[in-house]
Order: C-alpha cells, then structure tokens, then sequence
C-alpha cells in the first residue's frame, strides 16, 4: 500500500500531479528520492523550475512548515536550486544565455 504524495503537509493536488507525471507516485516514493533529486524529476518532465517550489518541497520533507525556511539555509537551497535549473532541459540554450547577456530576450 502506498500513501499519497498529497498526504504530506503543504504538498496539494497539484503537486502530486506533477510527481505523477515524473513517475513519482507515491508519499514513499518522495521521500525516498529526497527533495533534490524529486524536483530534478520534476523538471525533466517540463515542470517549470521555480525556487518556491524547491524550497517548500524541502521543507515538506522534513515535516516542517513551508515559510520555515530562512537566512543561510535558504541561501543554501538557493545555491542548490540555480545548480539544478541551470543544467535542466528547460534551462536557456548558450544562445539563448548570449542574448540575454546583450539585453535581446527578457529574463524568466
């Protein structure tokens, strides 16, 4: 028997959807890939990277409440986060990235 992804606090519908759609199916499932490596999947099945998202992912995981997230170990998450989007299938092309750098194409 498995326990659904929604069944862990601050982590909705929406999400479980998500994680679904990454093969993730499963509360244990979750846990067992850890935050870090569960947003990566997410990602790779065209969820759009967003900080928010990772870091209330992290939090989730650890029982806590979502905006316990602050100082340092946010700007850690942060760090880990940009690692993350910057080598993801959404993440710009160095085309896209040279563009940005001269001010063609809006930032995201």
């Amino acid at each position: 028997m498995s326990t659904p992804v929604s069944s862990i606090r601050n982590l909705g519908p929406a999400f479980e959807r998500d994680c679904t759609r990454a093969g993730i199916h499963s509360a244990e499932t979750l846990h067992a890939l850890g935050a870090h490596e569960a947003y990566a999947r997410l990602i790779a099945s065209g969820v759009r990277p967003h900080f928010i998202g990772y870091y209330v992912l992290h939090m989730a995981l650890q029982g806590r409440p979502w905006n316990d997230c602050k100082g340092e170990e946010k700007a850690e998450l942060r760090r880990q986060f940009d690692s993350l989007k910057s080598g993801s299938p959404g993440a710009r092309s160095e085309l896209e990235r040279a563009l940005d750098m001269i001010g063609v194409i809006p930032k995201r």
